[in-house]
């Protein structure tokens, strides 16, 4: 029987020579036209590692968030943008614990097929940011039918998903009297093969540029009919499902900053061992060792909770600090690997045939998503030390 440190080494390999096949170059490319990396993602569907937390009776892999964590870590170790794919091992979780019989047999087959993309989670809106309870999207029932309408920010890969978890209200926000505040909100895993098929104008789709690569837009939706059957799990308590993903979510973007931090600290090295200044290496200067250890000491460490984060969440246990934690760890090594990379190539780390400044670009978003590592310091004080609440 192998042991879980030979799989996770089997594993990293096998993402590894895949990711070989998408060079600097690529991401280059993708990154400069804002296009989606489908080539990459269909690549990584192909070899069912997208599939990975799908149970093998599915025709899944069957693994569990630690080696999935893994597979993100690898993508962004090698240069590549795990954001394009990851939100179908982190959106699993609401389908797979949640989901009734029915749209498991329904779904999950497809997915781990590859005949069904799973990409897009719709959440977030403008005035309630983080404070997910306040969110105002409705969903009203209507004979066999719910009847959805509002505003969504931040809904990413919405054109490359043919499934979309959306969350909305099913009854009128609770009164704060003594009334659980997350009461009221469903959960919906909505078909837009069938939306874009018989009612197309109920749902618009706007794009969003922003500072790196990511497929993300605003929606509108325009009285977009779903039927019952969507509701995932039961009506009103859609929220605590969601929070079952969000554990997973911050594990697997932890993952995915400490493979960043992992790609900054080589390349500084690399960049440190051949760059020659007033005739001797760059790296023999202590003012561009120290920075980069120091980096490289700390994505260790971030790594090191970033494993007991999803030890704890394999095994069924609580792990809401140790996810959020790995986190914040996590985010703020890679963006120390990050700053010291791009200062040991000076200038040329401007240049984007050098690729840092894209991965810098990529890698500041872990400090202020899934969550703003402040929110996580208030969760920590709070949830873990014991301290007053903030807000």
């Amino acid at each position: 029987m192998q042991t879980l440190t030979t799989g996770l080494d089997q594993l990293r390999e096998q993402t590894r020579l895949l990711c070989e096949g998408f060079p600097d170059a690529y991401w280059r490319e993708t990154d400069r036209n804002r296009r989606y990396p489908q080539e990459f993602v269909d690549t990584l569907t192909e070899a069912g590692l997208l599939s990975a937390l799908i149970p093998a009776e599915y025709g899944g892999l069957g693994l569990g968030l630690t080696e999935a964590s893994v597979i993100m870590e690898e993508i962004n170790k090698s240069g590549g943008h795990s954001a394009a794919c990851h939100a179908q091992m982190y959106t699993m979780g609401a389908l797979l614990r949640h989901g009734n019989a029915a749209q498991k047999n329904e779904y999950l087959p497809q997915i781990a097929a590859g005949s069904l993309r799973l990409q897009a989670f719709s959440i977030t809106e403008d005035k309630a940011g983080s404070d997910t309870t306040s969110i105002e999207t409705a969903a009203v029932r209507d004979g066999d039918d719910f009847v959805i309408t509002g505003h969504k920010s931040w809904t990413s890969r919405i054109e490359e998903s043919d499934l979309l978890f959306v969350l909305a209200r099913t009854s009128g926000k609770p009164d704060g009297k003594g009334t659980d505040k997350t009461h009221g909100l469903t959960l919906f895993l909505v078909d837009l093969r069938q939306v874009h098929q018989e009612q197309p104008d109920t749902l618009e789709v706007v794009k969003v540029r922003t500072m790196f690569n990511y497929a993300t837009n605003q929606i509108h939706y325009h009285g977009m009919r779903v039927p019952a059957s969507a509701v995932i799990g039961e009506v009103g308590k859609g929220f605590r499902y969601v929070i079952d993903g969000w554990n997973a979510e911050r594990i697997l973007l932890a993952s995915e900053a400490i493979g960043d931090g992992y790609w900054f600290t080589k390349r500084g090295v690399e960049y440190a061992n051949s760059r020659e200044v007033f005739g001797r290496k760059i790296g023999s200067n202590q003012g561009v060792q120290f920075p980069i250890t120091d980096a490289y000491m700390k994505v260790r460490a971030a790594d090191m909770m970033r494993y007991e984060a999803a030890r704890l969440f394999d095994a069924g246990e609580p792990c809401g600090a140790e996810a959020n934690m790995a986190k914040h760890l996590a985010s703020e090594a890679s963006w120390a690997a990050a700053n010291a990379c791009l200062d040991t190539h000076g200038g040329y780390g401007f240049v984007d045939e050098y690729d840092v400044e894209r991965k810098f670009r990529e890698t500041r978003m872990f400090q202020v998503a899934p969550v703003n590592n402040n929110m996580i310091k208030s969760f920590v004080a709070t949830k873990v030390l014991g301290l007053p609440r903030s807000y």
